[in-house]
């Protein structure tokens, strides 16, 4: 099988390590790709949300298998074009993507499926955004309508900050909504569901970190770490929120005449109402992903092909390392507000075996062949360890042998969860 793989982030260079260590996979394109994917598989410029492009690409490539992993193709209607062209692929069509190319959709859809989550109000008005924040009170949670590279959410307790971040989202243009909802307390959990467009195979919990500085301080970002398994999260929650939450939205999906065929990533709360959802992914979310990915023991290619194809029901159940791992980014100076860019980036050598290893996010290559810095998360540094305090021991570890000036991270990433600090609510 030869995989084609859009996108050009850590997320997608996880994507593709997973795929080449598959036995089915011959061989694996990327469109655009980086330099990291570029060490290992075949990068190729390409417009990413120009669905011709794509098709064209994988037609000229001969590929039988798409994987789009950002979400914009997808709301594009990339899949859409892929398919048609009679080309397996891994990711909603532009119908099913609008669970997250529209909040207030995911609200709608949520409530017909009978899925708990967190009450909501859409605001379309100046006056409406203002009559929801009262109505809800703080801590207030602002949410774009659309997309938002992972940072169009605010919880804040000043009502100023909330107001004003839901009239940047007004400010769009004529259509545009803001979604206000109640807070909801308790630990947060990401589970990655892969969905045929009927059932639905769950891959293990992680959880992310948002927020830019230790202790969860600082503004929202695209996240900054990640980590699995959760050995803190309630026995039997993957099953509950299978049933509860993604089976009934792929039903829910399916009698829209909209079948849901990807990811469907399920952000959870885990309150003392029991888990309720925060929001729906259409794709594998990053860094998320990166630490999934490094655990998961079974073929990706095949179970990515199985779904893509309508054929979940054939796969064997899903095997897994047993250790944990842990995944910490490397943000270039000044994230996320106004990022650093064209920094030359070494050490990169020195963090590459089976245990540690380094995915590239934001780099690109320079005028004399280094590797530069090309965005606001630069790199994942993830590891492998026996348990949490192992896994980040090597991490970190990992990430003192990058050398990036001005480079900052987190370097609290699975620290509770190691020291057995983390508790849901009864």
């Amino acid at each position: 099988m030869k995989v084609l793989v859009i996108g050009s982030g850590a997320r997608e260079h996880a994507l593709v390590r997973a795929l080449l260590v598959d036995p089915a996979v011959d061989a694996v394109v990327a469109a655009p790709g980086n330099p990291g994917i570029d060490v290992v598989a075949l990068c190729v410029p390409v417009d990413a949300q120009d669905p011709q492009a794509v098709t064209d690409l994988a037609r000229e490539h001969g590929v039988d298998l798409v994987v789009v992993g950002p979400e914009a193709p997808l709301v594009a209607g990339v899949a859409d074009a892929v398919r048609a062209a009679g080309i397996a692929c891994f990711g909603p069509d532009r119908a099913a993507a609008t669970l997250e190319g529209s909040k207030a959709f995911a609200k709608e859809v949520m409530a017909a499926a009978e899925v708990p989550t967190a009450l909501a109000h859409v605001a379309r008005t100046e006056a409406e955004l203002a009559e929801a924040l009262d109505a809800f009170g703080a801590p207030y949670v602002v949410k774009d309508d659309g997309l938002a590279a992972g940072k169009g959410v605010v919880v804040t307790d000043d009502r100023g900050a909330a107001l004003a971040h839901g009239l940047a989202c007004l400010a769009k243009g004529d259509d545009a909504q803001v979604v206000v909802e109640e807070f909801l307390d308790g630990p947060e959990a990401s589970l990655f569901c892969i969905c045929d467009g009927q059932r639905v195979v769950p891959l293990d919990l992680a959880q992310d970190f948002k927020r830019v500085f230790d202790g969860d301080e600082g503004p929202n970002t695209g996240g900054m770490g990640a980590y699995s398994p959760l050995d803190w999260a309630p026995e039997g929650l993957v099953d509950d929120v299978v049933a509860r939450v993604a089976q009934p939205v792929v039903d829910e999906m399916r009698r829209r005449g909209a079948p849901f065929v990807g990811v469907l990533y399920v952000g959870l709360a885990l309150t003392s109402r029991g888990p309720r959802v925060i929001e729906f992914n259409v794709r594998f979310g990053d860094p998320e992903t990166q630490s999934v990915l490094a655990r998961l023991a079974t073929p990706l290619g095949g179970l990515l092909h199985a779904a893509a194809q309508g054929r979940l029901g054939e796969v064997e159940p899903l095997r897994w390392r047993e250790q944990a791992s842990v995944t910490v980014v490397v943000a270039a100076a000044g994230y996320p507000a106004s990022p650093s860019t064209g920094d030359p980036i070494g050490g990169l050598e020195l963090v590459g075996d089976t245990d540690t290893y380094v995915l590239h996010a934001g780099t690109a290559a320079g005028p004399d062949g280094t590797v530069v810095s090309a965005g606001g998360r630069v790199l994942s540094v993830v590891s492998l360890g026996a348990d949490l305090d192992e896994a980040r021991e090597h991490a970190y570890a990992g990430v003192a042998k990058v050398e990036l000036e001005g480079s900052h991270h987190r370097t609290d990433i699975a620290l509770r969860a190691a020291r057995g600090e983390i508790r849901t609510p009864r």
